[in-house]
């Protein structure tokens, strides 16, 4: 087993049509404004921007995300990711009754030699640090989208 190998899916069902969320998720440089873990967000062009994140763990984690799909009919935004974390994310937003499910996958390696050090005992506290940072992110995101 790769230790440093890591899978993730959230599911996130809210109450805004399939638009408006794809709408918010699209704009990641505005993500610092509603999930509170998103620390920063640097564009460097129209496709790539540079992410810090940080949840309840005391480490951040810095990469670059470059958009490989962006299919509004669909509704499916995909990065790759390098730096701290090497691999891809998908946001895939779908109709769910009157609302919106929106469906994060991820697969990455984490790159971060501290993380990768504390990689066999951490992994349980960092899988649990994610689903609380995803939580957090499905809270946020509410309340924005109330907002708007």
């Amino acid at each position: 087993m790769d230790w440093n190998h890591y899978r993730f899916r959230s599911l996130w069902s809210l109450p805004a049509p399939p638009a408006a969320v794809y709408g918010v998720l699209e704009r990641a440089e505005d993500y610092p404004h509603w999930w509170p873990q998103v620390r920063s967000v640097t564009r460097r062009d129209d496709t790539t921007g540079v992410l810090t994140i940080r949840s309840v763990l005391p480490y951040d984690m810095t990469f670059t995300a470059h958009r490989t799909r962006h299919d509004p009919d669909a509704g499916v935004l995909e990065i790759a990711m390098s730096g701290d974390i090497e691999g891809w994310a998908r946001w895939t937003v779908t109709a769910e009754g009157v609302g919106t499910l929106a469906r994060y996958d991820q697969e990455v390696h984490v790159r971060k030699p501290l993380l990768r050090r504390l990689a066999v005992p951490g992994r349980p506290v960092f899988r649990a640090n994610h689903r609380l940072m995803m939580r957090s992110g499905r809270r946020g995101l509410l309340r924005h989208l109330r907002a708007v």
